[in-house]
């Protein structure tokens, strides 16, 4: 066991031996960012992801395709609660106090890490449906499990373990759930007031509209004039 737990000390150690040498405000950063800032990124660029999958022509499966990374958090989340319950093991503060730490108030398990898996379970979701929004969602991740090691609240092996089970959830849990999903988005999008969760409206339609507003302001002007004239006739 000792072998196994030595470089995880020695990278905590390491990591976390930097908050030492940087200013305080630094510390407080990097520390709100590992518990609260990192999280709420992630949401922005969910919505923002959603907000450009609503103008793709497969709409419905993009949209699902990120309602799931969510609800696949969820799902880890709940995974991962027995798993701490079972492994049982102490923070590193715990063992190690002349750690530096930064998220003071921790006082459940360490292992897995509960916002590694958060993350990046949202992140791989995002990334299932866009490349380009999920490589920055991923990087957010891995930048969020770093701070868990810098903050002194989890061990390099319990971020890992989280990164592997969020992922893990999402990808083979992905079929089942979106074959689920799919139909919902997929009704949500023929409804006359929720649909545009689902498919944005282009500017071709709205052009449409507002023509055939236009054409039928049009003739109902010209029935009226006919009206007029039959009634002077």
């Amino acid at each position: 066991m000792a072998g196994w737990d030595n470089p995880d000390v020695d990278v905590l150690q390491r990591v976390n031996g930097l908050a030492r040498s940087t200013p305080g405000w630094v510390d407080s950063t990097l520390g709100f960012l590992s518990e609260y800032g990192v999280l709420f990124g992630l949401m922005v660029l969910g919505v923002w992801a959603w907000w450009v999958a609503r103008r793709r022509t497969d709409a419905v499966a993009a949209v699902a395709g990120l309602l799931w990374a969510p609800l696949a958090a969820s799902v880890a989340y709940l995974v991962n609660f027995p798993i701490r319950e079972l492994v049982a093991r102490p923070r590193p503060f715990i063992d190690h106090q002349d750690l530096e730490v930064l998220v003071p108030g921790k006082t459940g398990f360490s292992f897995v890490s509960d916002h590694s898996t958060l993350t990046m379970a949202i992140a791989v979701g995002i990334f299932m449906v866009n490349r380009r929004f999920g490589l920055a969602a991923i990087a957010l991740a891995l930048f969020q499990g770093f701070g868990r090691v810098y903050a002194g609240v989890h061990y390099p092996t319990d971020v890992v373990g989280g990164f592997a089970l969020g992922t893990a959830v999402v990808l083979l849990l992905a079929p089942l759930a979106l074959a689920l999903l799919t139909p919902l988005t997929r009704t949500i999008a023929t409804s006359p007031r929720a649909g545009w969760l689902v498919r944005a409206r282009s500017a071709s339609e709205t052009e449409s509209g507002a023509g055939s507003g236009s054409e039928s302001e049009a003739e109902s002007g010209s029935e009226s004039v006919s009206r007029e004239r039959g009634l002077a006739a």
